[in-house]
């Protein structure tokens, strides 16, 4: 005897989901249909009205209902600063330091050409228009400490260096309350070369 295939492409659109196999996606589907009727209707009902409500800011590239975001809006940022980042979730661990009040950019990946992602598919015009639109002093470089984050920067900074603008990138090194001999020795030794002044 064979499932419904309701249950069937229910089980499939959750094997979507990051880190989610068969077993996973079963799991949590006959977990909404059996305990959480109603929260398979939320869920379902969330769904549907993002993708209906939500599109990409014009100024920043990450999700709003708007044609320009509320941070983007913010009198209280400074302009001048432009901090890039690969993903969303990225900008709101940014936001959650409070410690960058700039505005931001959001590439929505990294290069990686043996995907078939390039300058092209992340839209680095629109990022070189909104680097380069006279308010913008500084690029933080925010992409991760991947093979892929690492070329993205590089990418970029080649790119906007030669307009005249001054181009960071975030640091490497021991997390707060990290001790030395817990830590690898990569993330020591560039710790080291990333040292500063005391």
């Amino acid at each position: 005897m064979t499932q419904p295939s309701s249950l069937d492409e229910l089980i499939e659109a959750l094997r979507c989901l990051p880190g989610v196999g068969p077993k996973s996606a079963q799991r949590m589907a006959y977990y909404l249909l059996q305990r959480d009727p109603r929260g398979a209707e939320r869920l379902s009902a969330a769904l549907d009205h993002a993708l209906k409500t939500l599109r990409r800011c014009n100024r920043c590239n990450t999700f709003t209902e708007d044609e320009v975001c509320d941070r983007c809006r913010s009198p209280r940022r400074d302009s001048s600063l432009l901090c890039v980042v690969e993903m969303p979730v990225d900008l709101n661990t940014m936001e959650q330091t409070h410690a960058f009040n700039g505005l931001y950019y959001v590439l929505m990946g990294h290069l990686s050409p043996l995907d078939g992602v390039g300058p092209k598919e992340l839209g680095f015009d629109r990022l070189l228009a909104r680097a380069t639109d006279g308010i913008v002093r500084e690029v933080v470089l925010a992409t991760n400490f991947t093979n892929e984050g690492e070329a993205t920067a590089h990418y970029i900074s080649e790119m906007l260096h030669p307009r005249g603008l001054k181009i960071s990138r975030i640091a490497r090194g021991l997390p707060v309350g990290g001790e030395l001999e817990y830590s690898d020795a990569a993330t020591v030794a560039q710790a080291l070369m990333e040292r500063r002044d005391y």
